[in-house]
């Protein structure tokens, strides 16, 4: 059993992860407090992985990364980037597709806050950003775990922009899915079947995580 592709594919969820929550807490604030046209493009951007094939996006960010292309030229010569066919350059890839799965429960559960709790807040003195980390942040944080939770998971089964940007470098950019669809061209079913059957089990493992959060069963642990 070769488990690098599984332990890789762990590792680009984790890092992904990591760097959702990190741009998605000041984004998902900005989303929840905008109400104008510029808000509804940016919503529409955040969106779109959601209805685009993932071998769309895959196609533009490959291009984008291009040395042939002058926004991946400079990234080479200035800051010695190359993010075609490198694990770096999947991170960007799968932190863009998997950003709505982090954006929309975290704006979701701020939009379900009574609106007192904000304005009680601030008129105890605080600022808008303080009271966002230290009294609505706390108030949702089911959201949260449930933003982390289906991000994370989405990362493990992505493949179209994961092949399109990394192709199926051993050790490098070859992740769980791409490990199955070349067993799966090599006739080995055996093994397709085994990585198959890893990530089905773990994924399944972390949707009943989300919907326990969602139930209500996980409420005591947050307390």
């Amino acid at each position: 059993m070769n488990w690098a592709p599984i332990i890789l594919s762990l590792q680009l969820a984790m890092v992904t992860t990591l760097i959702l929550v990190l741009v998605t807490l000041p984004l998902a604030w900005w989303l929840y407090r905008q109400r104008s046209w510029l808000k509804i493009m940016v919503e529409s951007l955040v969106s779109l992985p959601l209805v685009l094939p993932p071998t769309v996006i895959g196609f533009y960010l490959l291009l984008a990364f291009s040395p042939g292309n002058a926004f991946g030229a400079w990234l080479q010569d200035s800051l010695g980037l190359e993010l075609i066919f490198s694990f770096e350059g999947l991170v960007i890839a799968s932190t863009i597709y998997s950003l709505p799965f982090m954006v929309h429960p975290i704006v979701s559960g701020l939009n379900n806050l009574p609106l007192q709790l904000r304005e009680a807040s601030i008129s105890l003195g605080k600022s808008e950003w303080t009271s966002y980390l230290r009294v609505l942040l706390p108030n949702i944080k089911p959201s949260i775990l449930t933003g982390i939770v289906l991000s994370f998971a989405h990362t493990i089964g992505e493949f179209g922009i994961v092949l399109m940007i990394g192709g199926s470098i051993p050790g490098k950019t070859r992740v769980a899915a791409i490990a199955i669809y070349d067993e799966v061209e090599a006739l080995n079913f055996s093994q397709a079947h085994i990585y198959s059957l890893i990530l089905l089990i773990a994924c399944f493992v972390i949707l009943m995580i989300v919907y326990a959060i969602n139930g209500g069963l996980m409420k005591r642990y947050w307390q």
